[in-house]
């Protein structure tokens, strides 16, 4: 593709996960994207991307820098053709529509959005503009995880009749969630909108239909105020870096410890005044750290999900039960958590943590024969290579994919009823029909 034909893109929201995005425009795919505008509420962390892009490429000129007000005038002086959403979960919907009725495509980190009004304004501005949304589901694209669609689509154990699904986040990524602004439902939507939006996609593409009613119970367990006063585990502290309390708390993060999380967060403070190091045990948490999900889906088929986020290790299982036998997938990104050390200062998958790591194990078990182990090579780099996966497909040629990995708005949309349905079960005690939130 020549330079004359690259279409122009921009990042809003300038935290540690838009480093996926920058790097990859500004590199492997710089032949096709000009990467011209970042957009963010504090301009400390745009200069940090700049910086970084300038490490890798000393001769670049530094991509041009707006704040979060200037977002409208961004897209018309820089005449952006695509724009990249990584802000807080609550504005997306507001840049995605923005960016959809200036006339350009959008991709964005899930969760799409955090309500049902938010997503039928996504939708609508796609039906309106005819641009396009792609959310960044990068489960979809690991190997092992393409691997269960292909089994489950060639009728390997005939109809699926359930799924069981249990997802456990660490004491390292599971504390993180409450020690930053995913804390707060208001910005997030909780675990069940932020986190399980990733798990509920995987569900309506794996077996190719989508939710229709919801039941779940969930609450807040291990983390806050009152759990960690009940069990001993609080201190006083509002905030880790500074504070003596927290230099021997195995569930605080030093943002000096990392240099990323220093130059993002701890060197951005004065600016905004937002504080990436939040005590888990302090007050102020409206998520949930435990949770339970019964799904009934169009098809028939019925989910129990559960999700913790306060786990001795990292990873998931799931099985799938039809008519014709049983697949079932074991991954293990963390066999345990270290109280500190070299990960304390940064979050990081269990799977990226060479010491920590475990298995993955893909097992086909049908009617009247012996287990048959799947294998699999995953893939490098994060989420078992799907991230890689991820950015070829929305940033490079397109190409026919058997598999529909491709996310669009609706696919998010889908994901995001789930959740909401649950967290809407949450405070009734009821069963929720996704089509009385989000009629799709």
């Amino acid at each position: 593709m020549s330079d004359t034909a690259r279409r122009r893109a921009a990042v809003v929201g300038l935290g540690a996960r838009a480093r996926l995005f920058t790097e990859a425009l500004a590199g492997p795919y710089a032949d096709r994207f000009e990467l011209a505008g970042f957009c963010d509420v504090n301009s400390h962390r745009m200069a940090v991307h700049n910086g970084w892009l300038a490490d890798s490429d000393p001769g670049r000129a530094p991509v041009p820098a707006y704040a979060a007000g200037d977002f409208d005038e961004m897209l018309r002086r820089e005449r952006i053709d695509l724009v990249v959403v990584t802000s807080v979960d609550r504005t997306h919907d507001d840049y995605i529509v923005r960016a959809l009725e200036a006339g350009c495509d959008v991709v964005t980190e899930k969760p799409m959005t955090t309500g049902a009004e938010k997503a039928r304004r996504i939708l609508d501005a796609v039906r309106r503009t005819g641009r396009e949304v792609r959310v960044a589901f990068n489960y979809r694209y690991n190997p092992v995880h393409s691997a269960v669609r292909e089994l489950l689509a060639a009728g390997e154990i005939g109809e699926v009749g359930s799924v069981h699904f249990e997802w456990l986040l660490d004491l390292r990524h599971g504390a993180d969630y409450f020690r930053r602004w995913h804390r707060d439902k208001a910005d997030s939507g909780g675990l069940m909108v932020h986190k399980a939006t990733h798990h509920f996609d995987l569900v309506n593409w794996w077996l190719g239909t989508e939710p229709e009613t919801v039941y779940a119970q969930g609450g807040l367990f291990f983390y806050g105020a009152e759990a960690g006063r009940r069990r001993g585990l609080a201190r006083d502290y509002t905030r880790a870096h500074g504070s003596p309390a927290a230099e021997d708390d195995p569930f605080a993060v030093h943002l000096k410890d990392s240099p990323v999380l220093s130059a993002l967060y701890l060197d951005a403070e004065a600016e905004d005044g937002y504080h990436r190091d939040q005590n888990v045990f302090g007050p102020g948490v409206t998520i949930e750290d435990d949770m339970a999900v019964l799904v009934r889906y169009a098809t028939g088929a019925i989910l129990s999900y559960h999700l913790t986020a306060y786990a001795p290790w990292e990873g998931y299982r799931i099985a799938f039960n039809g008519s014709e036998g049983r697949l079932e997938l074991l991954v293990e990104e963390s066999t345990w958590t270290p109280p500190r050390g070299a990960a304390s200062g940064s979050v990081l998958h269990g799977v990226e943590v060479a010491d920590t790591v475990g298995r993955t194990e893909l097992t086909l078990r049908r009617f009247w024969a012996e287990p048959r182990e799947v294998k699999i090579a995953t893939g490098e780099g994060g989420h078992g290579g799907g991230d890689v996966r991820m950015l070829q497909d929305v940033f490079g040629a397109r190409v026919h994919d058997p598999l529909h990995r491709a996310a669009d708005a609706a696919d998010g949309a889908r994901s995001l009823v789930t959740g909401l349905a649950a967290n809407r079960s949450f405070e009734t005690g009821l069963p929720v029909r996704t089509r009385d939130l989000l009629d799709l």
